[in-house]
C-alpha cells in the first residue's frame, strides 16, 4: 500500500472511533437525552401513558376558562375511552369535547388521544380560582378499563409555546361610539345623503317622497 492510501486509512479510522461515542448517545433507549426528565408531569398506569399534562389558564388580567393539555398512550390491545378528567381540591369542572365536535373520546389501542390545540379533542376547565396560576394542581383522568390515572400538573399562563394550546379568550366587549355621532342613521336617507338643508336650516323631520336608497 502506498505512504498516501496508508495516510487516508488511518485518517479514516481515527474519525470512525472518534464519532462511536457520539453515535452511541444518540441511539437506542439508553440515550442520555431519554434520561432527562421533563417538567411537565408524565405517569403510567396499567396500558396507559399520560404524557406532558399541563393546565394552561388565561394571561394575567383576561378573563376566559382554562384547559387541560396532556396525550394520553394506549400501550394496550384493547381500545379505552376517557370518561372524565376531575381536579381533585377544586371546584372547577373539567367538560370534555371530542375533536369532531360529538361522541366519546377515544384512545386507540397502540395509538393516543391528543387533549388541546387545534383540531384536537379538549379538556375545558370553568371554575378554576386565579391562584392556581404557576402552581400544581392534582389532576385524574378516569379511562374505561384502567380506572383512574392521577398526576399533579403545573399549571402555566397562556402565553409563548403554549399559545396554540391555551384556552380562547373571551372577546372583548365593543368600543363606544364616538361622543356626537349619531347613534342610529336616518332611516331612508341615501348613503352620503348632507344632514342639514341648504343656508343653515334644520332639514326637514320626514323625508321627502321619492328620495332613493329608502324604498
Amino acid at each position: 500500500m502506498s505512504r498516501s492510501l496508508r495516510r487516508g486509512a488511518l485518517a479514516a479510522t481515527a474519525l470512525m472511533i472518534s464519532l462511536a461515542p457520539l453515535t452511541a448517545c444518540g441511539a437506542g433507549h439508553d440515550a442520555q437525552s431519554l434520561q432527562i426528565k421533563p417538567d411537565n408531569a408524565t405517569t403510567t398506569v396499567g396500558d396507559i401513558e399520560v404524557l406532558n399534562a399541563l393546565l394552561i389558564t388565561p394571561a394575567e388580567g383576561a378573563e376566559g376558562p382554562a384547559v387541560v393539555s396532556a396525550t394520553l398512550f394506549n400501550g394496550g390491545s384493547k381500545a379505552e375511552t376517557l370518561e372524565a378528567v376531575q381536579l381533585p381540591g377544586s371546584d372547577a369542572k373539567v367538560e370534555l369535547k371530542p375533536a369532531g365536535g360529538t361522541g366519546p373520546l377515544t384512545v386507540p389501542a397502540g395509538g393516543s388521544l391528543i387533549l388541546g390545540g387545534k383540531g384536537n379533542a379538549s379538556a375545558v376547565v370553568r371554575g378554576l380560582d386565579e391562584s392556581a396560576r404557576g402552581g400544581a394542581q392534582d389532576v385524574v383522568f378516569r379511562l374505561s378499563e384502567t380506572g383512574d390515572v392521577k398526576l399533579r400538573a403545573l399549571v402555566h399562563a397562556t402565553g409563548s409555546y403554549y399559545d396554540t394550546f391555551g384556552p380562547t379568550p373571551l372577546p372583548s366587549s365593543p368600543a363606544a361610539s364616538p361622543s356626537g355621532s349619531p347613534s342610529t342613521p336616518p332611516s331612508g336617507s341615501p348613503s352620503g345623503a348632507p344632514h342639514a338643508s341648504p343656508g343653515g336650516s334644520d332639514a326637514p323631520t320626514e323625508p321627502a317622497h321619492g328620495t332613493g336608497g329608502g324604498h
